[in-house]
């Protein structure tokens, strides 16, 4: 039981703004090869997206705060993140399993009031894919 709850913190945490890898210790727990390759595919998948949610409702309330000192980006980054995301629209989230941009792209689209039903399907389908994938390498390699 503690493995899953491991797997689903570090993968929580991952999504988020905050540094964490959740696919080391995915395949850690795989290699050990004592749990079901299926539940810890849905455990991570899970954490994974309610982190990126996270993030998302961070967007969706962090405007309010552009103009004070400490906010993280300035109005150039936010009018540059804006054009980018509008350019490629919803989709982009499917690259929101990338490293170093996927988590802002999910700032992004709570800033831009992206829906929640479209955030969640395609979160999910990059996630759940990116575990999937690395999932199958590991199995493979072993």
């Amino acid at each position: 039981m503690f493995a899953y709850i491991g797997l689903f913190t570090s993968a929580l945490i991952a999504a988020t703004i905050l540094p964490m890898q959740s696919e080391a210790v995915l395949v850690a727990l795989l290699v050990e090869g004592k749990r079901s390759v299926v539940l810890l595919l849905i455990v991570a998948t899970v954490g994974n997206v309610l982190g990126s949610l996270i993030n998302w409702l961070l967007g969706r309330f962090a405007l309010r705060f552009k103009d004070r000192r400490w906010f993280p980006a300035s109005d150039h980054q936010l009018a540059r993140a804006e054009r980018w995301y509008r350019r490629f629209g919803r989709w982009s989230l499917l690259g929101s399993w990338l490293p170093i941009v996927g988590d802002p792209i999910t700032v992004v689209a709570g800033i831009l009031r992206e829906p929640l039903w479209s955030f969640v399907i395609l979160v999910t389908i990059a996630k759940a894919a990116r575990y999937l994938v690395l999932a199958g390498l590991t199995l493979a390699w072993l």
